[in-house]
């Protein structure tokens, strides 16, 4: 059993910042990839940013430059430190990682979302 758990989000004004958490627990033997998503309403969810296990980052073009991602080894966790924050930032925003267990395989795990708005 593996569980991502989010902690973070909130509601901020334009400009701003916010920083997201998300640790992963349970029976964890391997942790490649983790990444962060989001979803506004009416949207399709989609990658905001991703981190392999060698660290090499990966962006969405719209969060370029004001997003950072990076993983805590030690325990198998992941932020994202978000600054500049637009109105279209808004969303709810998922933890996914790509785990392998004692007893299954790597496949993707996701938490359940928290939520970022973005307002005045």
């Amino acid at each position: 059993q593996v569980q991502l758990v989010e902690s973070g989000g909130g509601l901020v004004q334009p400009g701003g910042s916010l920083r997201l958490s998300c640790a992963a627990s349970g029976s964890i033997s391997r942790i490649a990839a983790m990444a962060w998503y989001r979803q506004a309403p009416g949207q399709q969810r989609g990658l905001v940013a991703h981190i392999t296990s060698g660290s090499a980052t990966n962006y969405a073009d719209s969060v370029k430059g004001r997003f950072t991602i990076s993983r805590g080894y030690a325990n198998n966790t992941v932020h994202l430190q978000m600054n500049s924050l637009k109105p279209e930032d808004t969303a709810v925003y998922y933890c996914a990682a790509n785990i392998r267990t004692y007893y299954n395989n790597f496949r993707d795990y996701w938490g359940q979302g928290t939520q970022v708005t973005v307002s005045s």
